[in-house]
């Protein structure tokens, strides 16, 4: 399971460190691909092919499942890490996710999470407010956290 948040910067050739605690559990090889709310969904491969089971799963005739497959699975590329622990991130999803400078990564249970620093505010100070009603929702009363 992946936990935690860790801030990177992405160079000019779209490299970013994965940090070590991450790397060990990725093992040598990556699939990226786009996210929702504008950050990228970076799996280790045998998580991914779990999710294209699921993808492929979804029924052709409908649109939803025609668009959501060409959202999320054209922009999937592979990636391997280098001897610093960097991956390449394509320029498609460099540009989907606005990485230019600082990132930030985030452990989000069964797959990492890459934001912007910029959106990573953004997208957390437009839910931090309402965090427990979301938890409200989403769980039983019972649950104590």
């Amino acid at each position: 399971m992946f936990i935690g948040e860790y801030h990177h910067n992405i160079d000019e050739k779209n490299r970013l460190i994965i940090p070590s605690k991450f790397r060990e559990e990725l093992k040598d090889e990556v699939i990226i691909t786009r996210g929702l709310e504008n950050c990228l969904f970076l799996y280790p491969k045998n998580n991914w092919k779990k999710i294209a089971d699921k993808l492929n799963s979804l029924p052709f005739t409908k649109k939803d499942a025609r668009s959501f497959n060409r959202f999320f699975l054209s922009g999937a590329t592979s990636a391997t890490f280098d001897k610093q622990g960097r991956i390449n991130i394509s320029p498609v999803l460099t540009d989907y996710a606005k990485l230019n400078k600082e990132c930030v990564i985030i452990g989000v249970g069964d797959r990492l999470e890459i934001w912007s620093l910029a959106k990573w505010n953004e997208f957390f100070t437009a839910n931090e407010e309402n965090m427990s009603d979301i938890a409200e929702n989403l769980f039983e009363r019972d649950i104590d956290f």
